[in-house]
């Protein structure tokens, strides 16, 4: 069994059947609906991290360093991460087509369309090309996280490729009105429409679509659901949405 506990925002922790625990985009503590803070997390085997943006890099140095625990990321924020202190050999650097076992788990990286960039303390930018990532969880089991992905029409070669059974797919802005990590307010969408999020959520294949980027079930959300009850190839249901609130599991069988 696999479990999918959402986490706010971008931030899924995912156990597997051994029990190993895999967590993606971790932006707990400056999250206004993180259900756990990073001092709180009792094990951490993995993490994932999509892009440099502080709302999915989050709190990876203090979770990383805490647990002594590998990270995959792109060349940037393995740059980024290896200022802050973290070991080299922890700090797995991929780009798209790369496959990496850790912890009894393969991850491949594959397209996401957005960007990653990051200015350090001593004003060092970095940048490089943001992640998606396949998380093959268990035997059969395979999980799609987009990142903040916009819409390509590869999505359906990724489909066929690899055939996940659950996509983790950003539907909106993600907004945060306040604090250190405010949104710039002429934001009109997310990467995504909630049109585009549920043609991403056909051309990807999967059985079951958990969108995400968001801190609160909204109007895009709810859009995102109508399209996808109306779009039935056939007449047939062709994904299975699922909204989590955050702190909600989601559980997976292949069997």
């Amino acid at each position: 069994m696999t479990c999918i506990r959402y986490l706010g925002v971008a931030a899924f922790e995912i156990t597997n059947d051994s029990g190993k625990k895999v967590l993606i985009d971790p932006f707990l503590d400056a999250s206004p609906v993180s259900p756990v803070k990073s001092d709180e997390l009792e094990n951490v085997d993995l993490i994932l991290v999509t892009h440099a943006a502080v709302d999915h890099l989050g709190d990876t140095e203090r979770i990383a360093k805490r647990f002594k625990v590998p990270v995959i990321c792109g060349a940037d924020v393995r740059a980024y991460l290896l200022t802050r202190g973290l070991p080299a050999e922890k700090l797995l650097g991929t780009i798209w087509g790369v496959t990496i076992e850790q912890v009894g788990m393969k991850v491949k990286s594959v397209e996401s369309r957005h960007w990653s960039s990051m200015i350090a303390p001593d004003g060092t930018f970095y940048s490089g090309p943001p992640m998606g990532f396949i998380l093959y969880a268990d035997p059969g089991v395979r999980i799609y996280h987009s990142g903040d992905s916009a819409l390509f029409s590869d999505l359906k070669l990724l489909g066929e490729l690899y055939r996940p059974n659950i996509a983790l797919i950003n539907v909106s802005t993600g907004e945060i009105t306040s604090g250190p990590y405010a949104e710039p307010t002429h934001l009109f969408t997310g990467e995504m429409t909630p049109y585009e999020c549920a043609l991403a959520a056909q051309w990807i294949g999967a059985d079951y679509v958990i969108p995400m980027h968001f801190l609160e079930r909204n109007e895009d959300v709810e859009m995102f659901l109508d399209v996808i009850a109306k779009m039935k190839p056939d007449g047939k249901e062709f994904v299975k949405p699922v909204v989590l609130k955050p702190g909600e599991t989601f559980t997976y069988s292949a069997k």
